[in-house]
């Protein structure tokens, strides 16, 4: 089993909440790409972070808990602004972000301070996510995505309060459609898929998305579970039931989830594999949904056979 190098944000979460009847916001580690990275080695897998942090305190609290996890973090650079802060607030389970800081600390690695041989001795590449909406962090991600070897997952992982009008939202499709054409796995929500393909049932997305040149796809619908999509076929797989109290992280947790098996088992070869791994990125979405808090609430394999039993 290689490691997997993952690019893109961490930032800072403040997460809205209820104390005796005063709304508060409370501070959590957060970020897209890290919740995927933490996810993933939570699960059992070798990681290595590849973004900017900030050097401020925020930044070394992002360093220390990805360290503390187990995430490698010598692709990581560190950059004189302050870290960004994502403002969270909720509609029932499900969370909306406000981003704050400019420029944001997330998007600053610069092509240069990639390492190609990182990026191309490891297994699994992903890409995706709000940091490729800037410079210069977009070019480095071109950069890494154009290294053979690594099989290429990528998430778009869409935030409508940074598309403020259509113009934004054909920029940004042009710009995922890019990575897309050449991705292995295609993980989006099917909010993505809605925003990005004007109102497109997930099948549609998936046929979308696989016709441009991607190789398999899974857009997750929340509580009814996902839609898989490979070369020999499309179908919905049902998701836990379960009592959901944050869905924060749940997407990137099913991300984290695929590439966890990825680096085990290699690519599925039809769609009854792509099954097996999307059953288990489910079932540790659903247990994410019943934890507050994002990347904190990323399980380990242990917790997870003692929440759903033995697991595929």
């Amino acid at each position: 089993m290689g490691y997997a190098v993952v690019l893109g944000e961490a930032l800072v979460d403040l997460l809205e909440a209820d104390l005796g009847g005063e709304l508060i916001y409370r501070q959590a580690i957060g970020g897209g790409p890290l919740n995927v990275a933490v996810g993933a080695t939570r699960l059992g897998g070798e990681v290595q972070y590849v973004g900017s942090l900030s050097d401020d305190v925020l930044g070394d609290r992002l360093a220390a808990f990805l360290r503390k996890a187990g995430v490698g973090i010598r692709g990581a650079t560190r950059v004189p602004v302050p870290t960004t802060l994502a403002v969270t607030t909720f509609e029932g389970a499900e969370p909306t972000f406000t981003f704050y800081g400019e420029p944001p600390s997330y998007a600053l690695l610069e092509s240069d301070d990639l390492d190609d041989r990182m990026v191309g001795d490891a297994s699994v590449l992903y890409a995706g996510s709000i940091s490729l909406l800037r410079e210069p962090f977009r070019s480095a991600a071109r950069k890494a995505w154009r290294v053979r070897g690594p099989i290429r997952v990528f998430d778009p992982n869409v935030r409508p309060t940074l598309l403020p009008d259509g113009g934004s939202v054909t920029a940004l499709r042009d710009l995922v459609e890019e990575f897309f054409a050449t991705a292995d796995l295609v993980k989006l929500s099917s909010a993505d898929a809605a925003v990005l393909y004007g109102g497109a049932d997930p099948d549609q997305a998936a046929d979308q998305i696989r016709g441009l040149g991607a190789r398999a796809v899974v857009v997750t619908c929340g509580a009814l579970g996902a839609y898989v999509s490979a070369a020999d076929g499309g179908s919905m797989l049902p998701a836990p039931s379960v009592a959901a109290v944050d869905a924060t992280g749940a997407g990137d947790s099913v991300m984290a989830a695929l590439i966890r098996r990825l680096l085990a088992d290699g690519f599925p070869a039809d769609l009854a594999g792509w099954h097996r791994n999307v059953r288990f990125a489910l079932a540790v979405a659903g247990l994410v949904c019943e934890r507050p808090g994002g990347a904190t609430a990323m399980p380990t394999n242990d917790e997870l056979t003692a929440r759903w039993g033995a697991l595929l």
